[in-house]
C-alpha cells in the first residue's frame, strides 16, 4: 500500500464515525512543527529530486532521531513519498485526496509563516559549516538551549572555527533577536579606549569628546553585548566589567548620572580561561559570571570528514556569486587530497577563503593542486619531499615542537620549560600548528597533561 492510499484509507476510515475526522486540523498541527513544515517546504520546493535522512539533517542542522520521526508523520499523512533503498531516500509528493492536496498549497503559498530559524541569517550561514560529523548539530541543540534563556554564555572554540556565527545566531533565536548586537573585540582594545568604547563619554569628558557618544553597553540595552576575544582582556577591564554585570548600572566617562541598562552578555575566546585563572590572569569571579553555559566548536581537523564536503559547498558558492553554473569549478582528485592533509589553523574561515582563491587562480575548470595556496603556510611535505628541500623556519618550529611534547608525553608543564616559553605561549604553537597526540598512544594515559 502505497503513502496517498493509506492517506486516503485513513481518512474514509473517519467519514463513517459520528464525529469525522477534521483533516484541517490534523494538518495545522502536523505542521506547527517548524522541522516539520521546513522539511515540507524543502521537499515540496525540489519535486524531482530525492534526498536521504543525512542530507535533510545537514539542511537544518538537527539530530538524526528528530528529522527521522518528522519526516515518518510526513509520509504517513501523504504529503512526502519515501522510496526504498539503502539507505531511503525522500521527496515531496502531491497527495491525490483533494482536501489535503488544497491544504498543501495554500501551506505553501504561505511564505510569511516561515519559523524563526529560517529568518535568521546566521542560522543559515551555520548550516553551511555542518558537515557529516553531528559534533556541529549537537551544538546547534546546545544552541537553542541557550537562546530560550537570558545566561551568560562562553564560545570556546580556535581561531575561524565561527564563534560570531554561534553568538549571532543565539541573539536572533532568542527573545532579544529584533533588538541590537553589539560586538566588541576585546583584542583590540587597549586599557586607554576601554572606557570610552564600553561605557561612552560626555561632552567635554577628554580633549577631542566634542559631543557626547554612547558606549557599547548602552546600545546593547535590551539586546545582546558580544565580548569576543574575552581572555585579552586587562585585569582592569576585567574588574570595571564584573561591576556592570553585578550592578547592571555604569556611568559615561566624564558623567556622574547611573544608566540602567538590561543586556544579554555573551563571550568568546580562544584562550584557555581556566589556565589563566589558575595564574591570576583572569580574575575567577568574572569568569564564573561569563561562563555560566559554555558551548566549544570544534576545531576542523576534529572533524576532518566534512573537509571536503566544505569545500564543495564554498566552491559552489563562490561559483553562485560569481554567476557561474554551480559545478562551473571542480576540485581535481590531487587538489582534494591536499586539503585532507592540511592542518587547517584557521579552520572554516580559511578554508572558506582558501577556496575562494583556488577558484580565482585555477584557468581552467579543474582547480589542481597547485592552485591552491594556503594562508597560514604549506601542507605537511609527504615523506619523500622533506628529503629534497630545506625546512622552513615554521617547519622547524612545528617539528620541534611535537619532539618535545612527545619526549614529555604531551605534559605541558614539562614542555614549556623545556622549551623556556609560558604554558599560554605553548597553549597557542599547539593550537596555531594543530598538534594533538598521537592515536592509541598508550603510554600517555597514565601520566598528567600539564
Amino acid at each position: 500500500m502505497d503513502d496517498v492510499t493509506f492517506a486516503a484509507r485513513r481518512a474514509n476510515a473517519g467519514a463513517g464515525r459520528h464525529e469525522p475526522p477534521d483533516l484541517e486540523s490534523r494538518f495545522k498541527s502536523l505542521v506547527q512543527s517548524p522541522l516539520r513544515a521546513g522539511i515540507l517546504r524543502f521537499l515540496s520546493a525540489r519535486p524531482e529530486e530525492t534526498f536521504d535522512a543525512e542530507v535533510i539533517m545537514q539542511t537544518f542542522g538537527r539530530m538524526r532521531l528528530d528529522v527521522e520521526n518528522c519526516i515518518n508523520e510526513l509520509v504517513e499523512f501523504g504529503v512526502v513519498r519515501r522510496i526504498p533503498g539503502d539507505p531511503p531516500t525522500y521527496s515531496g509528493v502531491r497527495p491525490e485526496i483533494e482536501p489535503i492536496a488544497k491544504l498543501l498549497d495554500v501551506f505553501l503559498e504561505g511564505r510569511a509563516n516561515l519559523g524563526i530559524e529560517e529568518a535568521s541569517p546566521s542560522v543559515q550561514r551555520f548550516r553551511e559549516m555542518i558537515g557529516r560529523d553531528e559534533k556541529m548539530l549537537a551544538i546547534f541543540e546546545w544552541i537553542r538551549t541557550a537562546a530560550k534563556s537570558d545566561i551568560s554564555v562562553l564560545i570556546l572554540g580556535p581561531t575561524g572555527s565561527g564563534k560570531e556565527v554561534v553568538a549571532r545566531m543565539i541573539h536572533e533565536l532568542s527573545r532579544r533577536g529584533p533588538e541590537n548586537f553589539q560586538a566588541v573585540n576585546c583584542a583590540a582594545l587597549p586599557d586607554s579606549l576601554f572606557e570610552s568604547e564600553i561605557f561612552g563619554y560626555e561632552k567635554g569628558a577628554f580633549t577631542g569628546a566634542h559631543d557626547r557618544k554612547p558606549g557599547r553597553l548602552e546600545l546593547a540595552n535590551n539586546g545582546t553585548l558580544f565580548l569576543d576575544e574575552v581572555g585579552d582582556m586587562s585585569l582592569m577591564a576585567q574588574a570595571k566589567l564584573l561591576r556592570v554585570l553585578e550592578e547592571h548600572r555604569f556611568e559615561r566617562l566624564g558623567g556622574n548620572r547611573s544608566i540602567h541598562v538590561d543586556f544579554r552578555l555573551i563571550s568568546a575566546t580562544n584562550r584557555p580561561l581556566d589556565m589563566f585563572v589558575r595564574e591570576s590572569r583572569f580574575r575567577e569571579d568574572l569568569y564564573y559570571r561569563i561562563n555560566a553555559f559554555a558551548i566549544r566548536l570544534p576545531s576542523l581537523r576534529e572533524r576532518a570528514v566534512d573537509i571536503p564536503v566544505l569545500a564543495g559547498r564554498f566552491l559552489a558558492r563562490y561559483c553562485a556569486a560569481n554567476g557561474l553554473p554551480l559545478d562551473a569549478k571542480q576540485f581535481s582528485t590531487e587538489a582534494q587530497e591536499l586539503l585532507a592533509t592540511y592542518h587547517w589553523p584557521g579552520n572554516i574561515r580559511e578554508l572558506e577563503s582558501t577556496v575562494a582563491r583556488a577558484a580565482l587562480s585555477a584557468p581552467g575548470r579543474s582547480i589542481r593542486a597547485a592552485d591552491i595556496e594556503f594562508l597560514h603556510g604549506h601542507a605537511m611535505p609527504r615523506p619523500e619531499e622533506a628529503s629534497t628541500r630545506l625546512p622552513s623556519l615554521r617547519d622547524a618550529e612545528r617539528a620541534h615542537i611535537i619532539r618535545v611534547l612527545e619526549a614529555t608525553e604531551w605534559n605541558k608543564l614539562e614542555a614549556a620549560k623545556v622549551l623556556d616559553i609560558s604554558r599560554g605561549t605553548l597553549y597557542r604553537k599547539i593550537d596555531e600548528y594543530g598538534l594533538e597526540p598521537a592515536a592509541g598512544s598508550a603510554r600517555r594515559k597514565g601520566r598528567p597533561q600539564g
